[in-house]
C-alpha cells in the first residue's frame, strides 16, 4: 500500500494483530487484578500491625499511669495532670520517669490521644481517637477483656486499674496494696516476705 509516496507492508497473517492486542489486554487485566489483591493483603497486614502496636503502646501508658499513681509521695496518690508528667515526675527531688517517651497513636499517626480523667482532672487512661472498626474482636489478655466486640478503636480504653485493697490471706499477713500483679518487679528479695 502506498501512502504519499511511502510504501507500507503488513507483516504477519491477516487479522493476527487483533489477537495479539486482545491477549495483551487480558494480560494487563490479570496483572491489575493480582496487584489489587496484593495491595489488599498488604493493607490488612499493615492494619493488624498497627493494632498490635496500639495494644502495646496503650499498655505502656496504662502501666505508666499506675506507676505514677502508686509512687505518689505521702498519702497523695494522684493521677498525672498531663501525659508529659509521665516522662518527668517532678513530685520528687530527683525527677522519676514512668514512661520512656510519649508514643503517637498508631492508628492515626498523631501525637494526640483521647484522655480519661478523674474528678480532680488527673489522667486515668488513654484511648485512640480513630473511629475505625477493629479487626481483632476476641482473644485479648485478661487486662483487655473489655475490648472484645468493640465498635471502634475509641472503645479500647487503656485505663489504670484501681489499687488493690489490702486483704488478709490464710497466713494472716497483709497482701501488698497498690501493686498490680502483672507489673514486672525488679530482681531481689520480695518486699513483703511472709515468715
Amino acid at each position: 500500500m502506498v501512502n504519499g509516496g511511502v510504501a507500507y507492508r503488513r507483516s504477519g497473517a491477516p487479522g493476527s494483530s487483533g489477537w495479539v492486542l486482545l491477549a495483551l489486554l487480558f494480560l494487563l487485566a490479570a496483572l491489575a487484578t493480582g496487584m489489587a489483591a496484593i495491595g489488599t493483603v498488604w493493607a490488612t497486614l499493615d492494619r493488624r500491625e498497627k493494632e498490635a502496636e496500639l495494644l502495646f503502646v496503650g499498655e505502656q501508658f496504662r502501666r505508666a499511669i499506675e506507676s505514677y499513681h502508686a509512687s505518689g509521695p505521702g498519702p497523695d496518690h494522684s493521677y498525672p495532670p498531663s501525659l508529659e508528667e509521665l516522662l518527668q515526675d517532678r513530685r520528687f527531688p530527683m525527677p522519676v520517669r514512668h514512661l520512656r517517651r510519649l508514643y503517637p497513636d498508631p492508628m492515626t499517626g498523631q501525637p494526640e490521644w483521647g484522655l480519661v480523667r478523674d474528678a480532680r482532672g488527673g489522667i486515668t487512661g488513654v484511648y485512640s481517637l480513630s473511629e475505625d472498626k477493629p479487626m481483632k474482636e476476641a482473644g485479648f489478655p485478661p487486662q483487655q477483656e473489655g475490648f472484645a466486640g468493640a465498635t471502634s478503636y475509641r472503645d479500647w480504653v487503656f485505663q489504670a486499674r484501681p489499687p488493690q485493697k489490702a486483704t488478709m490471706g490464710k497466713t494472716g499477713a497483709e497482701a501488698p496494696s497498690g501493686t498490680a500483679p502483672d507489673l514486672p518487679r525488679p530482681p531481689g528479695p520480695p518486699r513483703h516476705a511472709v515468715p
